[in-house]
């Protein structure tokens, strides 16, 4: 494949979003709408990417640069369309030489295989390719006029003659062409239409003046459709879910009630994994082979071994790792900790910044109290220890292998392998005590009542 360049159309403020957060910056499965397009395009193996974006929009820059390596930006200052947005991006490819594709930063479900075939169609004597959707319902898009694999024009719907407004192949906007051509034809576009902005659909006849020809490449609306209000984000959020839900079967996954589990863009689900109702999967999660995931559990940032039992109700947070064949029960929580092999925390525990050894058993009620007020601190638990319920770990600790801690103990020390270690006020019975108790207290209340009658 020839030299490949990313130019991404991002600078809309997003008013109708009505949000201070610039609108390509709003997220569908975790991911923001420019990160999942940078994605699509990064796995086409492209050498160069320019993202046009808006004034003062630093954090569409902090966004795209992890992204893709070397990404370069374009301010678009004044909006005078998409044919305007795309020369800004003029001298960042000054030296390219090669292929570019146009994207926009809120056409957010945009598939690699999609701009595959779009490029496919590009030889010596077809310099563009525009992509295309077939819908019967084309009121506000662009009409592609032509023939059913080449195409001479795109007519914008207040542009469009009442028979052309009858076409149903419609524009996406998303559009590949060398690069000299795009350069030596984006300059000469008229802003002479019913909106007095520079349309980057105009390239299409500016192309076929050139002497070269314009194909089409066809795909689902859904794809390419784009997003100006939270309505619209919506509908794609549960387009993409509806997508990852049905992978995720056919890949080997049981989903018990598949609406009211929801992935991340970057969920990665094993073969034989049961999921429960309500599950929520936030971003970096990896789920091995034949886990069960319980309902009402959310995993964010986690890594689950093979065969281990999740929830019900758990919550998986940033840096979780959970050993194969280990249990985390109902209203457990773990963060940034490593829980080995066959361990388990079955119930009401918190579980942060610590090492849990294979098989051992932390009890209901247990809690790793990592932070000091200023600091986190490590916990360390060896293999095969037993915690008993209701017990406090103060960080920093070492528990050693084979330790037993007694039930509602509070450790502040390391404990050496295979000890028993118990933190508690010794048992005090004192016989009668609460028949006494109870009977001053009802002469009490008996005098008291007597005072408020008189």
């Amino acid at each position: 494949m020839a030299d490949l360049a990313l130019v991404v159309l991002a600078a809309g403020m997003g008013t109708r979003m009505k949000s201070s957060l610039p609108k390509v910056l709003h997220k569908i499965a975790g991911r923001s709408m420019l990160a999942h397009v940078l994605h699509a395009g990064k796995a086409l193996g492209a050498s160069q990417a320019v993202i046009v974006h808006g004034p003062e929009m630093p954090a569409v820059q902090k966004e795209a640069s992890p992204i893709i390596a070397g990404c370069q930006f374009a301010e678009q200052k004044d909006r005078l369309g998409t044919g305007h947005a795309v020369l800004m991006a003029k001298s960042a490819l000054a030296e390219f030489k090669g292929t570019v594709i146009v994207l926009y930063g809120d056409v957010p479900l945009i598939k690699t295989a999609t701009l595959k075939d779009l490029l496919s169609k590009l030889n010596a004597k077809t310099k563009m390719a525009v992509l295309g959707f077939e819908t019967d319902k084309p009121h506000g898009y662009g009409r592609f006029i032509g023939t059913k694999n080449y195409i001479t024009d795109i007519r914008e719907e207040l542009d469009a003659s009442p028979k052309e407004k009858k076409i149903t192949r419609c524009n996406s906007g998303i559009i590949a062409i060398d690069n000299d051509l795009l350069w030596k034809i984006v300059p000469k576009l008229s802003n002479k239409n019913a909106k007095g902005e520079y349309y980057l659909t105009d390239l299409v006849k500016l192309a076929v003046k050139a002497k070269t020809s314009v194909a089409i490449a066809m795909c689902d609306q859904v794809q390419v459709a784009g997003v100006n209000d939270r309505t619209q984000l919506s509908i794609l959020e549960t387009a993409f879910q509806t997508e990852a839900r049905k992978a995720a079967m056919l890949d080997g996954a049981t989903l018990i009630d598949p609406s009211t589990v929801y992935f991340s863009a970057d969920t990665k689900i094993g073969k034989d994994v049961l999921i429960e109702p309500n599950v929520v999967f936030g971003p970096k999660v990896t789920i091995g082979d034949g886990v069960e995931i319980l309902a009402f559990s959310h995993i964010e940032g986690a890594v689950v071994g093979e065969g281990a039992r999740i929830g019900p109700y758990a919550r998986l947070r940033p840096g979780a790792e959970i050993g194969a064949n280990a249990h985390i029960g109902n209203f457990v929580e773990i963060k940034k900790a490593k829980i080995g092999v066959g361990a388990k925390a079955n119930h009401l525990s918190y579980i942060g910044d610590a090492i849990v050894g294979a098989g051992s058993n932390i009890g209901a009620g247990t809690i790793t109290c990592n932070y000091d007020g200023y600091e986190k601190h490590l916990t360390e638990i060896g293999e095969k220890v037993f915690v008993g319920s209701n017990t406090s770990l103060i960080a920093p600790v070492r528990i050693g292998a084979g330790v037993n801690i007694a039930a509602g103990s509070v450790i502040t020390a390391d404990v050496p392998e295979d000890a028993l270690a118990m933190s508690r006020a010794p048992l005090d019975i004192k016989e009668g005590w609460a028949k006494r108790y109870r009977a001053v207290k009802a002469a009490r209340k008996a005098e008291n009542s007597k005072a408020k009658d008189k």
